[in-house]
């Protein structure tokens, strides 16, 4: 099958209505015979009806703890960065996984921004990603021909940030305008228990269902976040904000499967350890919307190939910060200090109104007018 050409537009808020995409009326063709860890055609209902799922208990011991080793390296390879430049006095290496990034962001403030940035797709993640039982379940979504997606994030939410505290949004509304017409599953992996206290998601159950992407805002206090607020939700998208919404604690293990166009947010960190998480997304690679045409996503497995070789090369050959940092025309103010740069920006900022000026919109506009 050809692929459909890309037309990235911009403009954020367009009104189509794509509600056969992402409601029951979008569900494949059961098959008669589940292939390993699929859903009843029931639960695959309740993630068309409602927009989301919890499934519990899809991931074993030994895939979790390899994808935190590899985040404590990834943590190690910061401190030491950090240190060589002088920026922080201390390693924190007595400290583990639970909050070793706490102590180094008491240090160097932006660290964890730092680590979204700079976060690998370590062989465990990418072993998550392609996780059998993972795919079948997309599978069941989309059909059998899949692809990553080019955006994939490694958050570490620490206690008390606002930076690593999301405010509501679809996920369409950070992507271009192609994403508003298919499909684009999202699966949140914690690799700690989530609570209330500790920062789980919360969703605005069957926000999808008018098909629409909302007007958002940006950027969020002193965030790159977009913000889509409440009473626009009920407006536009038919969201009765005190009885639809929806709060998800996930045990680690599970995850909570939603598509890219259910409103959601993560709650504060209050707990005193790190909420590290995953979201991990999938496409049709026939269909590949949503990222500016600034990179193509990963194939994983096609209806006549279903175990290729994942060409792991090319996806990550191409650095997604960079690509929209200069999508923005962003660049180091200090070319030798550019790797501990704590500011994000991308094309999202361009799709909104900006409502609130902060140091990741001053530097995108500040660029542009220096262009």
């Amino acid at each position: 099958m050809a692929k459909i050409p890309i037309k990235p537009v911009l403009a954020g808020y367009t009104g189509e209505e794509y509600a056969d995409v992402f409601d029951k009326r979008a569900m494949p063709k059961p098959t008669t015979e589940l292939k390993v860890g699929q859903l009843s055609e029931e639960d695959v209902r309740k993630f068309f009806e409602d927009g989301y799922i919890l499934v519990k208990d899809v991931f074993r011991k030994e895939t979790l703890e390899a994808c935190k080793a590899a985040i404590n390296e990834m943590v190690e390879d910061l401190a030491q960065s950090l240190y060589k430049a002088g920026k922080i006095t201390d390693l924190c290496r007595n400290s583990g996984f639970p909050n070793r990034l706490i102590q180094l962001e008491k240090q160097f403030a932006g660290t964890s921004i730092l680590f979204i940035k700079q976060a690998r797709l370590m062989r465990a993640f990418k072993d998550l990603w392609t996780d059998e039982v993972l795919l079948n379940i997309i599978e069941q979504l989309i059909g059998p021909d899949i692809a990553g997606h080019p955006v994939w994030n490694l958050r570490a939410k620490i206690p008390r940030d606002e930076a690593t505290t999301v405010p509501w949004h679809q996920d369409s509304g950070y992507l271009d305008t192609n994403s508003y017409r298919v499909l684009q599953p999202t699966a949140w992996i914690p690799f700690v228990d989530t609570t209330e206290s500790n920062g789980c998601l919360q969703i605005m159950k069957g926000g999808h269902k008018s098909g629409k992407v909302a007007t958002h805002q940006c950027c969020h206090g002193g965030t790159w976040y977009v913000m889509l607020e409440e009473e626009e939700m009920e407006k536009t998208l038919g969201i009765d904000v005190m009885t639809d919404l929806r709060t998800c604690p996930v045990p680690l293990g599970s995850m909570l499967l939603f598509n890219n166009l259910i409103p959601h947010r993560s709650l504060n960190n209050v707990s005193d350890h790190i909420r590290w998480s995953v979201d991990l997304r999938w496409q049709n690679p026939h269909h590949p919307y949503g990222y500016y045409d600034l990179k193509e996503g990963v194939v994983f497995r096609t209806k006549d190939n279903p175990n290729p070789v994942v060409d792991w090369d090319k996806f990550e050959g191409v650095d997604r910060f960079q690509i929209t940092a200069d999508a923005v025309k962003d660049k180091p103010q200090d070319e030798k200090d550019a790797e501990f740069d704590t500011s994000i920006q991308g094309p999202w900022m361009k799709k909104w109104e900006i409502v609130h000026m902060n140091q990741h919109v001053l530097k995108m506009q500040s660029e542009e007018k220096s262009a």
